[in-house]
């Protein structure tokens, strides 16, 4: 029996951290929104490792929360430990990562959403979504409950008919023993969409009371007040260190020993795993000739003595990973508190989403997160937040929100997804970004805030911090450039001397001398001042400076590359007419149907030959 349980400008189905993201930035751009999870206990679960950040992951983040997200303020406030990582190598690569205290993290994200103006929550499983005349008209769940509305978007992760798989024990579920929705795969497939078989893993938790930590490197976090968001206050607060072990010889001899009994090689795990994040057992055979492998034992928690294995992802027996943990230096005696495993489930394979994250089989409908074939709690995030904001503006029938791999991590991402074929669980690296030096972590805000505070979703305090902050980087970078010193200063000579950096013959500009790599903004002797300066803007001014020449080539090449993407291509362009074009061109245009030539020249199979063929039918076109 149906009925109906009322209506709602935009449905979220799921609530991990693409369906949080999703959910708060349609609520916050004022759409009356509705957030479908099967459970309120795991809202913003982490099921895998507990931290967020890293190498490109960070930089989501800080662009995550420079769009008026949420995930960095969570984290500022539910860190155990944060640290600057990659410090010895350029701005472009380093990158935050912080340990998060898993419950903690979940707390704090349901007292944010419950707080949200304009958005509802209800525990419930969704089995149908529905559609008319082409386009989203509602979702109906098991219960019978249907509610109409006008955009959905799906952040299921890793549960659709997911299938946990230890040893030669299988069964249905989602991470954590969770209930898996096993009718929506089905409902999808009949609105037109192509799914996929993905795999994923998890190491087991050890008791840390069990762990003798003397035989271990500690990791300890960074002694200065770090945060993810641009708007949380820089609070000191007890850090939890996390502690560096090896597998050795007889951790390897116990894996190959049991290798016949490790799913992952009998053919009980069908789907394709993530290639950088592979299972301890694929690791010890493809790398045979490595006698020992990086282990981080890192807490979950400040009230839990739960602590996860890092490094340690796997589908063996249990009693096979006992016998691994217990040979690892620390972990001789280690009680294991949940056991390791893998988990497979159904994906939609992107090549069918618009850069907008929309299905093109369905108007209305969004997909993020897992469910589109990648990995990391940070790439959902920011694909949750993206389909929010067109979910929105989907249902106020405004154009939709793009970011361009020149602008963003994000828009590299999602550019990736849609446009390249990915065959494994896709994960965001540094090097995927062709303009990573003016893609970092700390001028998110710089690039983004302004187009967020453009459709709505930048709160006054945010976008009154933001503006303080670029009024000030602004007239301290004209004052450097402006304000000069002679080789006469002795105070500047002496200044000099100390850092062995060579002396002045000319008169010089404040800017230039920044440029020196041995100098640092803060160690100014000229500068008294800045120690009143916002940290954040010392850095900026510091990074610009030294890197100038740097930014200034990537910000041609970006040029280039943005007239390549002013090319736009018709939606319905009928590539059958273009005469010449490959055929497996062909093919491929007709499968991805981008929006632009850029695009099109990302595409595998698609090549230079086909894009001057397209180049020349789309201007005969125009003329006509």
């Amino acid at each position: 029996m149906i009925y109906q349980a009322g209506n709602y400008d935009v449905v979220v189905i799921g609530a991990g951290h693409a369906g949080c993201e999703a959910a708060l930035a349609a609520a916050r751009m004022g759409c009356s929104t509705l957030m479908i999870t099967l459970s309120i206990q795991h809202i913003a679960l982490m099921p895998c490792n507990p931290s967020i950040g890293g190498p490109a992951k960070a930089q989501v983040v800080r662009e995550i929360d420079a769009l008026g997200g949420e995930m960095a303020v969570n984290i500022d406030k539910a860190n155990i430990q944060i640290r600057m990582i990659n410090t010895g190598k350029g701005p472009a690569v380093q990158a935050l990562r912080a340990q998060a205290d898993k419950e903690e993290y979940h707390r704090e994200m349901l007292r944010t959403l419950e707080a949200t103006p304009n958005l509802s929550i209800l525990m419930a499983e969704v089995d149908r979504i529905e559609t008319e005349n082409g386009r989203i008209s509602g979702v109906v769940t098991r219960t019978g409950a249907r509610f109409g509305c006008q955009a959905v978007v799906i952040t299921s992760g890793t549960y659709l008919k997911g299938r946990v798989i230890i040893g030669d024990v299988a069964f249905d579920s989602g991470p954590g023993n969770q209930i898996p929705p096993m009718r929506l795969s089905e409902n999808l497939k009949e609105l037109g969409i192509e799914l996929g078989r993905f795999k994923t893993g998890t190491p087991p938790r050890i008791d840390s009371r069990t762990v003798d930590f003397s035989k271990m490197i500690e990791q300890p976090g960074d002694p200065q007040p770090l945060r993810f968001s641009f708007i949380s206050p820089r609070n000191e607060r007890e850090q939890l260190s996390c502690w560096l072990t090896r597998s050795n010889p007889e951790t390897h001899r116990i894996v190959m020993e049991n290798i016949e009994r490790a799913p992952l090689f009998t053919g009980i795990i069908k789907g394709r795993g993530p290639r950088y994040c592979p299972s301890f057992e694929d690791k010890v055979v493809r790398f045979s000739h490595k006698d020992n492998h990086q282990l981080f034992v890192e807490p979950e928690g400040r009230r839990t003595n739960e602590m996860y294995v890092q490094g340690l992802n796997t589908s063996l027996p249990e009693d096979v990973q006992l016998q691994v943990l217990h040979s690892i230096a620390g972990l001789e005696h280690c009680r294991m508190i949940r056991t390791g495993y893998a988990i497979e489930y159904d994906y939609v394979v992107p090549s069918q989403l618009r850069l907008s994250l929309e299905t093109r089989q369905v108007s209305g409908l969004f997909t993020a997160g897992q469910i589109n074939g990648t990995s990391g709690y940070e790439e959902a995030a920011a694909q949750g937040i993206i389909a929010g904001i067109n979910a929105a503006l989907k249902a106020r029938e405004k154009e939709p929100f793009i970011l361009k791999r020149s602008e963003a991590f994000i828009g590299v991402m999602i550019d990736d997804l849609v446009t390249k074929e990915n065959d494994e669980p896709y994960r965001l690296l540094t090097s995927r970004a062709e303009y990573r030096l003016l893609l970092r972590q700390d001028n998110a805000d710089l690039r983004l805030t302004e187009k967020a505070h453009a459709i709505g979703l930048v709160t006054s305090q945010r976008w009154d911090i933001f503006r303080e902050k670029k009024e000030l980087l602004d007239r301290e970078r004209a004052r450097l450039q402006e304000e000069y010193v002679l080789p006469l200063d002795s105070r500047m000579a002496k200044f000099l001397a100390d850092k062995d950096s060579a002396p002045l013959r000319d008169r010089i500009s404040l800017w230039e001398l920044l440029r020196r790599p041995e100098i640092k903004i803060e160690e100014y002797p000229a500068l008294e001042l800045m120690e009143e300066f916002d940290l954040d803007v010392m850095e900026q001014l510091e990074l610009q400076a030294k890197y100038e020449g740097y930014i200034r080539k990537q910000e041609d090449q970006v040029r280039r590359f943005e007239k390549m993407e002013a090319r736009k291509i018709p939606e319905d362009m009928n590539y059958d007419e273009v005469y010449g074009l490959a055929f497996e061109a062909l093919q491929k245009l007709n499968a991805v149907r981008p929006a632009s030539i850029g695009q099109a020249s990302r595409i595998a199979g698609v090549n230079p030959a086909d894009i001057n063929i397209l180049l020349v039918f789309l201007e005969k076109k125009r003329r006509k």
